[in-house]
């Protein structure tokens, strides 16, 4: 999971190109490469997560910490707590997440597990609302945490969602990331899973993405019928196995998901 941004818009053309601005992508990137790494970073450091000359992103983070994102000691960069802002103006101007928590926090305590709501971004999913239960030590994943998508249950049924074209693209540009000993490698065999994600209307994730690790997770539709989201509770593997998932969980989850639906407005 790369913290590097593209210098180039994903799509968009002639106009879509006119209109990018790398320096904006580039201060991002270099903001994001605080991600899933220490506290503090050196300059040094940041140039090689990112793969930028590190004149850039020197001008980047002292960018960035004249509006308050980043602070210094002069040799060591960390992130400040004026980024939360950023995370804050999605929570609060979204209506996913705030309709979706109430029935997170209701799911898991009929469950006792730990249940998350998520969306697709790029290759991985990205969660956007998080019960407070939390059994598993490794399970302490908050709001904004992001993982490989292919080998998640929630990532399977927002990749199932997609047009085929768009979900063949995806299979022939993706790197498999061995996780664990379950980790699916084979390409055609994670294309044929998703699409049988989107037969069975869910997706059960066995140890790929996480050690004693089960996930399951079915899509949430709006309104109208899209896939807006993806809605997952997850378990210890040593408690059970799919079976436990498919008699335990299954009906739980397609009960809230339908139950959200006249609620998601897109």
């Amino acid at each position: 999971m790369s913290t590097t941004l593209a210098e180039r818009p994903a799509s968009g053309g002639r106009r879509a190109d006119r209109d990018f601005l790398p320096t904006l992508a580039r201060g991002i990137s270099v903001l994001r490469a605080f991600t899933d790494q220490k506290e503090r970073l050196t300059l040094s450091e940041v140039s090689r997560i990112v793969d930028l000359p590190r004149a850039t992103v020197r001008r980047s983070l002292l960018t960035l910490g004249a509006l308050g994102y980043i602070e210094t000691d002069g040799k060591y960069f960390r992130v400040a707590p004026r980024v939360l802002t950023l995370a804050q103006a999605y929570l609060t101007s979204s209506a996913l997440p705030r309709v979706v928590q109430p029935f997170l926090e209701g799911l898991s305590d009929r469950l006792g597990e730990s249940c998350s709501a998520s969306v697709l971004h790029e290759e991985e999913v990205i969660y956007v609302a998080r019960s407070t239960r939390k059994r598993l030590a490794s399970m302490h994943r908050n709001v904004g945490t992001r993982l490989p998508a292919w080998w998640t249950s929630m990532g399977r049924v927002l990749l199932a969602a997609l047009p085929d074209a768009e979900l063949d693209r995806r299979v022939s540009e993706l790197v498999p990331e061995k996780l664990t000993e379950h980790t699916l490698m084979d390409k055609r065999a994670l294309r044929a899973v998703v699409q049988q994600a989107r037969l069975d209307g869910f997706a059960a994730v066995d140890q790929e993405l996480e050690m004693d690790l089960l996930g399951m997770a079915v899509p949430l539709r709006d309104a109208a019928g899209r896939v807006v989201a993806a809605l997952n509770v997850s378990s210890q593997a040593s408690r059970g196995g799919r079976a436990r998932l498919v008699e335990d969980f299954l009906p739980a989850l397609r009960n809230v998901a339908a139950d959200l639906r006249p609620l998601l407005v897109g």
